[in-house]
């Protein structure tokens, strides 16, 4: 720049300006850093996970676990007080520990898979494999355990309505033939169709193939009700029809005790005033009185027998309705 005139040249104007390659460079090393900043910042913002979402995840797996034992705890004390007390081992009992010993192993190989995977976002993190076993043991102890109930209801509708018949129907030859009958059979309906592939759609199958965290059970039409049917439908409708029958039975047993008790009421009472008058026929009465109040401790027994009965018969009906 000139001092006397004040006017800028070319040549110190030229020097003054930055070169082009040192305006690059600067750019080139403010780039990164700028960059770096927000992916750090994303980063760190995806790994921390909420305080709420920690906390319902907790909530989560302590109501599952919660679950999961209580079943496996009460299924056990069925188990061990059937084999503790020599009272309970009848044939009626047998069904209910095998009843137990399923809905156990459905809390335990079942519920346990369910639970991780409702945890962990719907995300399967076993193989394909593992989860073809788990379908198959949920199908397999849940279809044991409505063929259980099923089984108790006609065990109770041949005690209840056909006394006689009981002994001579229910031995232990005709209840081991239905509870091996009970734990084969959904063996044909669980892990032959899921292991070979069968029981679910095309569709399905090929997005299972491209995404190994992917576990779900989605049948097909010919499957689903094949599998309802046998699983639901038909146990469902044999218990409906066995526990009308029960409760009709039960209700005529329960007008015919009553009746019964009434009558036997009166005669005790007619009884003890005719006599009254004569020492003799006091002594007599004494004797009548016995007789009849045996008659009706016997029949307080046979009342009480039947109370018994029929408050099973209610309990498991119940449970069967709940089911539904």
């Amino acid at each position: 720049m000139n001092n006397d005139t004040g006017v800028v040249t070319f040549t110190e104007l030229f020097s003054a300006a930055p070169s082009i390659e040192t305006v690059e460079l600067e750019n080139e090393t403010t780039t990164p850093s700028t960059r770096m900043i927000p992916e750090s910042s994303l980063a760190t913002n995806t790994q921390v996970t909420p305080p709420f979402e920690v906390a319902l995840l907790s909530l989560k797996g302590l109501i599952f676990v919660s679950i999961i034992v209580a079943a496996v705890i009460g299924n056990m004390l069925v188990i061990v007080s059937v084999m503790r007390h020599r009272k309970l081992r009848i044939l009626t009992n047998y069904f209910y520990v095998s009843l137990a010993v399923a809905d156990m192993l459905v809390a335990l190989c079942a519920m346990t898979f369910n639970a991780a995977l409702s945890l962990n976002g719907g995300r399967w993190l076993w193989g394909e494999v593992m989860c073809d076993v788990w379908n198959s043991l949920d199908v397999y102890f849940s279809t044991a355990s409505i063929l259980h109930l099923c089984c108790i209801s006609v065990d109770r509708y041949y005690a209840i309505c056909r006394p006689l018949e009981y002994p001579l129907q229910m031995t232990h030859k005709t209840v081991r033939v239905m509870i091996g009958s009970i734990w084969i059979l959904p063996s044909l309906l669980s892990f032959t169709p899921i292991f070979l592939g069968i029981y679910t759609t095309e569709e399905y199958q090929k997005e299972r193939a491209g995404n190994s965290e992917l576990c779900e059970f989605v049948p097909n039409t010919v499957y689903a009700l094949v599998s309802s049917s046998i699983s639901f439908w038909i146990p469902a409708i044999v218990m409906i029809v066995m526990y009308s029958k029960i409760f009709r039975e039960a209700l005529r047993q329960k007008r015919a005790l009553a009746s019964t008790s009434a009558c036997l009421v009166l005669q005790h009472v007619n009884t003890t005033s005719r006599t009254s008058t004569n020492h003799r026929r006091s002594y007599r009465s004494e004797i009548t009185q016995n007789g009849s109040t045996s008659t009706a401790v016997c029949d307080n027994r046979s009342q009480q027998r039947w109370k018994h009965e029929h408050k099973a018969a209610r309990t498991l009906g119940k449970v069967f309705l709940s089911l539904i």
